[in-house]
């Protein structure tokens, strides 16, 4: 009888498997899981993982077809046919065990070396998912979209948001200005408009820096939360744009006036902070 395996340390489920085969050479079947725990000295997790590769081995390794087991004759000597062979019949004749001097390596006829192997339940190998991905990207089926719609969706808009902008701006006191004077006096220029240029560009701009993956991670938060955030600041000024206007009024309350006076100051901020941040590499950071 084999010798229960002994050990203070826990032991793995593949370094089992040798004295399990062992085991189940001496009984003549598979043991159940109560007796590779007695024998083993494990728990029954163990037990029962040690019992499946048993029961895999023996099943995988079964002949489909009982064939005649005939004898090498440099090993078995000369060969002599049975009266059951001459007479066409199929018979199991069982394999010749010779034991090596290592027990370990006494195996049962029918039985095979375990080896570990992963099994992946769903069927599907985890390679699978990155060939087809591969495969996807070839110069022939991956093409680049092309993004000359985004013009046509971007003219209505354009012209909505800038005269949005434009109107607000001349609520809260934005007009035309004079941004040289004494140098050319009769340069004039209609400061509203830089609402619709900094907000919105800022947006588009911050929204691109998210979306294209090629910058720090830090750039990437700043990029996502102001970007969201100019759209929502637009979203607000045409929303407070359209029902000043509905309602008459000439010249917005001062809320949305200290709100709108701020704009460019932000959009400056944001911007420079931003291109810092596209520059700067990580050291160390989140």
């Amino acid at each position: 009888m084999s010798t229960p395996l002994r050990t203070s340390y826990p032991v793995p489920v593949e370094d089992l498997i040798p004295a399990a085969r062992r085991l189940a050479v001496e009984l003549g079947e598979v043991p159940s899981q109560n007796r590779l725990m007695k024998h083993l000295r494990v728990g029954k997790d163990k037990a029962k993982a040690v019992h499946a590769a048993l029961i895999e081995e023996r099943t995988e390794t079964r002949p489909e077809t009982h064939l005649h087991s005939v004898p090498d004759t440099d090993e078995a000597g000369p060969v002599t046919e049975t009266p059951e062979a001459a007479a066409g019949e199929v018979v199991e004749t069982p394999a010749q065990v010779t034991p090596p001097g290592d027990p370990a390596s006494v195996e049962r006829p029918g039985w095979r070396k375990w080896s570990p192997r992963l099994r992946n339940r769903q069927s599907i190998s985890p390679a699978d998912d990155s060939a087809a991905e591969t495969a996807a990207e070839t110069d022939e089926d991956a093409r680049l979209v092309r993004s000359w719609p985004v013009l046509l969706l971007a003219l209505p808009a354009f012209v909505a948001v800038w005269s949005g902008w434009v109107g607000l701006g001349e609520l809260t006191g934005f007009g035309v200005v004079h941004p040289l004077p004494g140098i050319a006096d009769d340069f004039t220029i209609n400061s509203a408009i830089t609402l619709p240029i900094g907000v919105e560009t800022y947006a588009a701009f911050a929204l691109r820096v998210w979306l294209s993956g090629r910058v720090p991670a830090r750039a990437r938060r700043f990029a996502k939360v102001s970007a969201l955030a100019s759209l929502a600041l637009g979203a607000l000024g045409q929303v407070a744009y359209h029902l000043l206007d509905a309602q008459g009024v000439t010249a917005a309350p001062w809320p949305i006036t200290t709100a709108v006076a701020c704009l460019p100051v932000a959009v400056l901020g944001m911007g420079a902070a931003l291109a810092h941040l596209i520059q700067t590499r990580e050291n160390g950071s989140r």
